[in-house]
């Protein structure tokens, strides 16, 4: 059984040739992965994309979690549909001129799941790489769902030249567990690990000032020294980023002097430098 699963992961490392024109312009592809979720990966992979924007990078998200595409939410997109025109989809903008492509965005209304197999959920991917007109832009921002399966093993196939993955995680070691997986996945796919993010690392009282880590903390970066790989900071938990994010806004552009603002500006920072931009 061992040798069956070890030549399955021989053949999928094999690299999927397609010809993505609708990406020829886009400079960096960075995917944002966890191992598990409920650890905030999306909204992590949403204000990762908008400090990007807000420091005057051309930037655009694709979110390629077929089946809960959470991103239009975030960003007051719901009800919004792309453009079809001959040369392919044009992603629907979003603030700061952020282009956006979801599943979210091609379902006739919210309540309608997609109840597909992993043949038709590569295709879609395949057809968000290749058909979708993203035009120029510096960075792209592409949300994955959790875990090692078909999303993020199409996307890490189809993108030759992406920069690298973010993996998000929480501090707690049932998460940190699963890091480690996504972690060895990119690294045999031979696709860069940019660091590690730990979110929800503490939640400080509005009024008491006491910080108490809920989760823990400290374990993204334990797991990222283990593993020697960056790690590219700690998001503190502020309840303000769910009352936002709900109401269809960014939290990054409502809250630039907060603590979680902060954060984010700082491991864009990181990555900038890691990417020889700074």
């Amino acid at each position: 059984m061992l040798e069956v699963q070890e030549q399955a992961a021989e053949h999928r490392k094999q690299p999927v040739k397609r010809e993505l024109a609708g990406m020829k312009d886009v400079k960096h592809k960075i995917a944002v992965m966890s191992g598990k979720g409920g650890v905030g990966k999306t909204t992590v992979a949403v204000n990762l994309a908008f400090t990007l924007a807000w420091k005057g990078y051309s930037t655009g998200i694709l979110d390629a979690d077929i089946h809960g595409p959470d991103v239009p939410k975030m960003l007051g997109l719901e009800g919004e549909h792309p453009v079809v025109t001959q040369s392919g989809l044009l992603p629907v903008p979003g603030p700061l001129n952020i282009k956006v492509m979801s599943m979210e965005l091609l379902l006739m209304d919210s309540s309608t799941p997609v109840i597909w197999r992993g043949p038709l959920k590569m295709r879609a991917i395949e057809q968000f790489l290749s058909e979708v007109v993203w035009g120029y832009l510096d960075f792209l921002i592409i949300d994955l769902p959790p875990g090692t399966g078909d999303e993020p093993l199409s996307i890490m196939q189809l993108i030759p030249d992406m920069s690298g993955v973010v993996i998000v995680t929480t501090p707690q070691e049932v998460a940190l567990l699963d890091v480690r997986k996504a972690v060895n996945m990119a690294k045999k796919l031979n696709v860069r690990v940019l660091g590690i993010i730990e979110n929800m690392a503490g939640f400080t009282c509005p009024k008491c000032g006491e910080t108490t880590y809920i989760f823990g903390v400290g374990g993204g970066e334990k797991a990222a020294k283990e593993l020697d790989i960056p790690f590219l900071g700690r998001l503190p938990i502020d309840v303000r980023v769910r009352e936002v994010s709900d109401e269809g806004k960014p939290f990054v552009l409502e809250h630039r002097e907060s603590e979680v603002s902060k954060a984010f500006m700082e491991i864009v920072e990181k990555i900038e430098r890691d990417l020889g931009l700074a």
